[in-house]
């Protein structure tokens, strides 16, 4: 609700042209699409109307947790996109990194908050990210509506503020997952120690660890020349730290664990998983003292190496839920782009940009309800099932239980034949 009317009724047009759409949307196939609906009341509805976005995203949360929220295998999931855009006027928009297109090139970025129970998972908090430049260019800040009280937040400290929120919205969670880029930030990691959350961290092959504590100290002053040290440092002739990725050549037979991951739809993943006590080399100095948790997926073979100070009688199977649980919020990306038009918007403001990008989470949660419901029914259904299963019934007026059943059964049958037959190829 804005002010002055409501617009319930724009949302839904908005979500249905979302959902009705093949191939990149906008306003206008939205509208072609959609009954009794037009471009012009979709448009300000997005850009110019003044309803409050937070709200809406504080309901998204507490859906979430009540359909699918667990406090021991529910996870949060922090993580980026980006969106290509031409020209400079796009709020936020500038040459920076972009996960999408795989290189440094003209986007916005947007971090996000995911939420993930087994495959069960959906976007529930985000933030534009707005580079130091577009912070002090007051010019384009009134331009696209920036708020005068936006200052100017990292990427991470972005991610942190979402978590901070959604505890105090009580959702409920086992760990927080942590891609790479976030994954290596050790104030990051400082702050779930502090606020006594466990996480489980992506980092680079190249982090440096130590097995055992070496002995630091302020190192006496060497030839009596120059002015005395005074910084802390691990002192000469203590080991020296080691790479993760040489650390795995180290390690004997016994060191790794068999454990089942998930199923996908050609076979079952399993991943030999290697736990190990570590120190993190944070600033020249060790860390505090966590796991490493080396990870190498049977038959592809791709190795993924993981920080976590989760306690110290966590079991292998205990880390393989949590390293597992990455790739469902990797599907929820998937799932906002491909399917709810997420990536597919041409507004430029900040009011635009945050309007469409909730908009689209409501359908990201509509569509993950409509799985939990079907998936009575059949277990098998999928995201883009439920999607095409939409793209039939929503024009309609009218459709009765048995079509809808049918449907579903239809999906269901091809699913499962898939299924055998890709389990028959592996075998």
């Amino acid at each position: 609700m804005s002010k002055t009317r409501s617009v319930v009724c724009q949302s839904f047009q908005y979500i249905q042209g979302k959902l009705l759409g093949k191939g990149k949307g906008n306003m206008c196939s939205y509208a072609k699409n959609v009954p009794e609906c037009n471009n012009q009341s979709l448009n300000h509805f997005v850009s110019d109307s003044p309803w409050d976005h937070r709200p809406v995203l504080d309901h998204i949360q507490r859906d979430v947790t009540k359909y699918i929220g667990n406090k021991r295998d529910g996870a949060l999931h922090a993580d980026e996109s980006g969106f290509p855009k031409q020209g400079n006027s796009s709020v936020g928009v500038q040459r920076q990194y972009c996960g999408r297109a795989g290189k440094v090139t003209n986007c916005q970025v947007g971090v996000f908050l995911g939420y993930s129970n087994g495959p069960y998972r959906t976007l529930i908090d985000e933030r534009l990210y707005l580079p130091m430049e577009w912070i002090e260019d007051k010019v384009r800040r009134r331009k696209c509506g920036v708020p005068d009280d936006v200052i100017f937040k990292t990427k991470v400290e972005l991610a942190w503020e979402m978590i901070l929120h959604a505890k105090k919205n009580r959702i409920p969670f086992g760990w927080v997952g942590l891609d790479c880029f976030y994954g290596r930030d050790s104030w990051l990691r400082n702050q779930f120690d502090t606020h006594g959350m466990i996480y489980i961290a992506d980092v680079p092959s190249d982090t440096l660890v130590w097995l055992e504590y070496p002995e630091i100290g302020v190192p006496s002053r060497g030839g009596g020349r120059g002015r005395p040290p005074t910084r802390r440092q691990v002192l000469p002739g203590e080991p020296k730290p080691i790479k993760v990725e040489l650390l795995k050549k180290t390690l004997t037979q016994d060191q790794w664990h068999h454990v089942f991951i998930r199923d996908t739809e050609r076979r079952e993943l399993w991943s030999d998983i290697a736990c190990l006590r570590v120190y993190p080399r944070v600033e020249g100095l060790p860390g505090d003292k966590c796991w490493l948790i080396i990870r190498e997926d049977t038959g592809t073979k791709q190795v993924k190496y993981q920080l976590s100070n989760a306690p110290i009688d966590t079991s292998p199977h205990r880390f393989a839920q949590m390293s597992g649980s990455r790739f469902w919020i990797e599907r929820a990306f998937e799932d906002g782009k491909g399917i709810a038009g997420l990536a597919d918007y041409q507004v430029r403001s900040w009011t635009g940009w945050h309007h469409h990008v909730t908009i689209t989470l409501l359908a990201m949660l509509y569509i993950m309800t409509l799985m939990l419901d079907m998936g009575e029914k059949a277990e098998f259904l999928t995201v883009q099932d439920v999607k095409e299963i939409l793209e039939v019934i929503m024009p309609k007026k009218k459709v009765s239980d048995e079509e809808l059943l049918r449907l579903i059964l239809e999906k269901h049958k091809a699913r499962q034949s898939a299924r055998r037959s890709h389990h028959r190829r592996n075998r």
